[in-house]
């Protein structure tokens, strides 16, 4: 019987019949010269694997967001060291002879990583006793400096004093989870290599892992102290910090000045008074109570609202993020929380508040099952990434501009709502759980548009996190025709990398193909990188695509 289904056609593939068709044709439709352009990454690709590479002593973190420089931390995380890309075709004439079979043979191994990059600048930061963290660095939008945050441990002996701890009424408890610590940001000018600026935070607590704590957009820095719950709002002009405004206590600048000439002898922690910014959201869910009341004409909700009166004083800002540069996204949690003795973030409530910086004025409230904010989230999600503000044309891989990330992210809300204990509550709880979202989170990598490619986004993905080692390469299919276009190899697993520590973090270059993972267990840092190479003599397998330099 014939089948009345005809086959897909597929494109030509060829990179000639590509160039051919874009010189006589241009862009068929109108506005998409963009997406024709990026099609032929479809034909360049990273093919090639070096595992194990030699590297100088440093922890490797990413590349700036146009690609010219690739910034790493000293072995003993004091310094910050700036390497200058040189690009993906450093490296041909090296590997032209390289063979995997040539034991003997480590020209490879120990020059590759110096024919990618030229160290060009080494800046101190930090004395020995002061480790910056190496999951924190925040680009500024032109790419000429770099945030990096640094902290140190308060010492046994000289404990800080009482008021130090708690500096306002809504200071929190610490505790042996939630330790404090001597924290501070440096922002540094790549181009010149040198320190120009630091601010200093005295015992307090703010989550610098994956840039939690600290927010970037465009010159707008946003720092959270968790244990004082203030928002502390910097610009940056000419790699300076200037403080722009602070949000906790009191939300204008002149606030302190009025509240010092009535109260000038009041301890800020034995205040009775409600903060500034508490005091606004608790005025707004006033009012809408009041606002609901008068139109049921029911005082349910204004009884609502005194019953829970004391949980919604109680609650403490645990996340934020920046919007944009007036409106401010702060989420707030119990106080067990956000001290992390309760570590399970959909046990208890939590609400989203998003307000406005120059006003002062709270805009709206959601809790995290509202079904309100779900749908803000999913079809403005770029909004909450600002994953490539700094480019003109924005191609982030996201739920509300890629069908094939709707898919992805139907498929979880699915998964959890016809699981065991699960439902669409649980859903939404799980999918707003991912907001605030850290500031640079997502790589813009052309490899990893799910328009272009098609690949198992359990061991990669945009979002840069490590993800668990897979035993097989990663496969990456053109979404176009369905072929198979390259392998990225990981690498074997170390033999001393316990099995719940099996994780690797992928470096993407922004634009060039070219890559790198990284493994890091407790004694062994692993870097593999991975690059386009073609070896000479035609079609080459898999294996030939690879060279293992572990021993």
């Amino acid at each position: 019987m014939e089948t009345l289904t005809k086959p897909r056609r597929v494109q030509p593939q060829n990179i000639v019949i590509r160039l051919a068709e874009r010189e006589i044709f241009g862009c068929k439709k109108p506005g998409t010269h963009f997406h024709t352009a990026r099609r032929f990454y479809q034909n360049v690709f990273p093919n090639y694997t070096l595992i194990n590479v030699e590297k100088p002593p440093c922890f490797v973190r990413k590349f700036s967001p146009d690609g010219k420089y690739l910034i790493a931390f000293s072995s003993d995380q004091t310094c910050v060291e700036i390497y200058m890309y040189r690009g993906a075709g450093a490296a041909g004439d090296l590997l032209h002879n390289a063979d995997e079979k040539d034991k003997k043979n480590f020209d490879v191994k120990h020059k590759i990583f110096d024919r990618f990059f030229k160290l060009k600048h080494v800046v101190n930061i930090c004395s020995s006793t002061e480790q910056l963290n190496r999951e924190c660095s925040l680009f500024t939008e032109d790419g000429r400096y770099v945030i990096v945050g640094s902290a140190t441990f308060l010492p046994e002996p000289v404990r800080p004093h009482f008021y130090e701890i708690y500096t306002n009424n809504e200071s929190v408890t610490p505790n042996p989870r939630f330790p404090l610590e001597d924290f501070s940001i440096h922002i540094i000018d790549l181009q010149n290599g040198k320190l120009c600026d630091t601010r200093l935070f005295k015992v307090d607590k703010i989550h610098m892992s994956h840039n939690q704590g600290l927010y970037l957009y465009k010159d707008m820095l946003a720092v959270l102290s968790v244990q004082h719950q203030i928002v502390h709002i910097f610009q940056i002009l000419d790699g300076m910090f200037v403080d722009f405004r602070k949000i906790g206590r009191f939300c204008f600048e002149d606030d302190a000045y009025f509240f010092q000439s009535v109260f000038p002898v009041e301890r800020p922690f034995r205040e009775k008074y409600i903060n500034s910014l508490k005091h606004r959201i608790l005025a707004f869910l006033y009012r809408r109570a009041q606002r609901i009341a008068a139109q049921t004409k029911d005082p349910y909700e204004i009884r609502k609202f005194y019953q829970y009166f004391d949980n919604f004083q109680n609650l403490r800002i645990w996340k934020m993020q920046l919007l944009d540069e007036t409106h401010l996204l702060l989420k707030y949690a119990s106080e067990d929380m956000v001290t992390l003795k309760i570590t399970d973030p959909n046990s208890e409530p939590s609400f989203f508040v998003i307000y406005n910086i120059i006003e002062s004025k709270v805009l709206a409230i959601y809790e995290n099952i509202s079904r309100e904010l779900l749908d803000l989230f999913e079809q403005f999600s770029d909004s909450f990434r600002n994953a490539c503000i700094h480019n003109e044309v924005k191609f982030t891989c996201s739920a509300s501009n890629n069908i094939f990330a709707r898919l992805i992210q139907h498929r979880f809300k699915q998964t959890i709502i016809n699981a065991k204990f699960g439902g669409k509550i649980e859903a939404t709880k799980r999918l707003l759980a991912q907001i605030p979202i850290s500031a640079q989170s997502f790589s813009s990598s052309p490899y990893l548009d799910l328009s272009l490619f098609s690949y198992d986004d359990k061991w990669v993905s945009a979002m840069e996190r490590p993800k668990p080692f897979g035993e097989y390469p990663i496969r990456f299919y053109a979404r176009d025709s369905g072929f198979l276009k390259f392998r990225i190899y990981a690498g074997k697993a170390p033999r001393s990398m316990p099995m719940a520590r099996k994780l690797v973090a992928y470096i993407f270059h922004p634009t060039d193909p070219f890559a790198m993972s990284v493994q890091r267990t407790n004694s062994e840092y692993i870097v593999n990188i991975h690059v386009r190479f073609d070896k000479p003599g035609g079609n080459s397998t898999d294996e030939d695509n690879v060279i293992n330099f572990s021993s």
